[in-house]
């Protein structure tokens, strides 16, 4: 816990600098590391190398100011500390897969992307309530029988919807001796993910695995997986802290390890880890697709 501590102070130092020039040799001497040490301590406990956290805030920062500000592109740029417009077009289409002028014409704040700032929960949560590095692995393809809905981030039916599966999955025949549960995010075929925002309607789909699709309940339907590769990710604590880990997935994992994300579906699976909503002791493991 005392990486904690001194992540903390080095994370404030940072933020309260980012339109300035910070040296990883200063901030290592903040928290009173050598700059080998701290690199080593940074890069293990979070995910990420100092740079590549000063430098996606950074743009964070800028696409904000895109967003909120009539400031000029230039001036975003060398406010943050690029040296010319062209350098910061480049580190931010590279991000955001679109250039500033897109991004701010677009008025979209994306999820994909966006480096959220590292308060002390956050920091905690990457330190004990997420694995940093995934699981690659094969899925295979699955029958599932179960409820679909709409929801989007700002206007989360989930709980609900969990609710109401939770109490009609008794009724499903043909359930297989694995007795998990899934909670799915269909992929759409006009699904752009550079406009993936807390108001984008979703397509969601929770059901368990069957051996056949006969007999649904009424109200039910049936869902072919295709399975295929993906990155799984273990998610440690109460629901209220998925976003925490979601965050992480999208903001710094994803950024980082250069993986490609496949268009297919993402989910998230429930097992007999899983000890409920507020059980701080709960795991759920989260599936994203590779290409």
């Amino acid at each position: 816990m005392d990486y904690l501590h001194q992540l903390e102070k080095a994370v404030i130092f940072i933020e309260n600098n980012l339109d300035q020039t910070i040296r990883v040799e200063e901030v290592a001497d903040i928290v009173g590391y050598s700059y080998y040490h701290f690199h080593r301590v940074f890069e293990a406990v979070l995910g990420e190398s100092i740079g590549n956290y000063i430098r996606t805030r950074r743009l964070n920062r800028a696409a904000n100011a895109l967003l909120y500000t009539d400031n000029k592109v230039l001036d975003i740029a060398i406010q943050y500390q690029f040296e010319t417009q062209e350098s910061f077009s480049r580190a931010f289409k590279k991000i955001y897969s679109v250039s500033p002028g897109t991004y701010r014409k677009n008025r979209i704040n994306t999820m994909i992307g966006n480096k959220k700032e590292l308060t002390v929960d956050h920091l905690k949560h990457i330190y004990e309530g997420v694995t940093i590095h995934p699981v690659i692995c094969q899925v295979k393809e699955k029958k599932l029988a179960g409820m679909r809905f709409q929801t989007s981030l700002r206007n989360n039916t989930l709980i609900g919807a969990w609710e109401s599966f939770g109490n009609r999955v008794g009724e499903i025949k043909n359930r297989t001796e694995h007795w998990e549960c899934y909670g799915i995010c269909e992929a759409s075929p006009d699904f752009e993910i550079i406009e993936f925002d807390e108001n984008t309607i979703s397509n969601h789909f929770i059901g368990t695995e069957v051996s056949s699709f006969d007999e649904l309940p009424q109200g039910m339907v049936g869902k072919k997986f295709c399975g295929g590769k993906y990155a799984v990710f273990t998610h440690k604590g109460k629901i209220e802290t998925l976003k925490m880990t979601y965050d992480y997935i999208w903001g710094t994992w994803l950024l980082c390890s250069g993986a490609e994300i496949d268009h297919r579906d993402d989910f998230e699976l429930y097992d007999e880890r899983f000890l409920g909503a507020d059980n701080s002791r709960s795991e759920i493991d989260i599936y994203i697709p590779l290409k």
